[in-house]
């Protein structure tokens, strides 16, 4: 088992009715989208859990030591898949903490930006109990042409939020709307959002993420 991870943790009122577990993108820390849950208008109280991915050297930016969930070796796209399977049983620490601690499974969401949501959809999917939801926000499935090996059927049923930027100059659109194919054929309800910008998030998405935490949470 290993050690669990560093996490910024907030809450938008007592007695929250449920836990959102919001993982960052590379190089960015816990406290990257602590600033938007004040921004958004949810109509019940939600925990919010920030975890910090390990730092390791990242081949894509010359072995540079920094904050991120796997490595990215341009020239072997599936290279970091140990790295995601490790960050995945992380993750699914922190969701087991929250069981622990009277918070049921399937009142727990699993969110995250650009590599974050690599980690989310990953783990979401092959989860084996039910959860709240799964947001990927500027993302992709790692490997998608063998997700249907690794999901489990217990999140079949569970609501997929994707949102990307139709000029992302990092994750392009088409990588995303890939993945959101993949997971349409395997019958998961996905909503797709796409907005005029790069690989960042806008207000309008803020919005939609609120709409979509109120309604799964209602």
């Amino acid at each position: 088992m290993s050690e669990l991870l560093e996490t910024l943790e907030t809450a938008t009122g007592d007695n929250p009715v449920g836990t959102v577990i919001w993982m960052h993108g590379l190089g960015a820390d816990a406290t990257d989208f602590e600033p938007i849950v004040p921004m958004l208008q949810l109509a019940q109280p939600l925990r919010f859990v920030f975890p910090n991915a390990p730092i390791r050297p990242i081949t894509i930016n010359g072995g540079m030591e920094m904050r991120g969930w796997y490595d990215i070796d341009p020239g072997a796209p599936l290279a970091g898949s140990e790295d995601i399977d490790l960050s995945a049983q992380q993750v699914a620490q922190l969701v087991e903490r929250e069981v622990e601690s009277g918070v049921p499974s399937n009142k727990i969401t699993l969110a995250g930006f650009s590599q974050g949501g690599v980690i989310a959809l990953h783990l979401g999917l092959s989860y084996r109990h039910p959860l709240c939801g799964i947001m990927g926000l500027s993302t992709y499935l790692h490997d998608h042409e063998h997700v249907a090996e690794r999901a489990d059927f217990a999140n079949v049923d569970t609501p997929i939020f994707m949102a990307h930027g139709l000029s992302d100059p990092m994750i392009p659109i088409t990588r995303a709307i890939t993945s959101r194919e993949t997971l349409l054929g395997l019958n998961y309800s996905v909503q797709w959002q796409e907005y005029a910008m790069g690989h960042q998030v806008c207000p309008q998405e803020i919005a939609d993420i609120a709409q979509w935490l109120n309604q799964i949470y209602s």
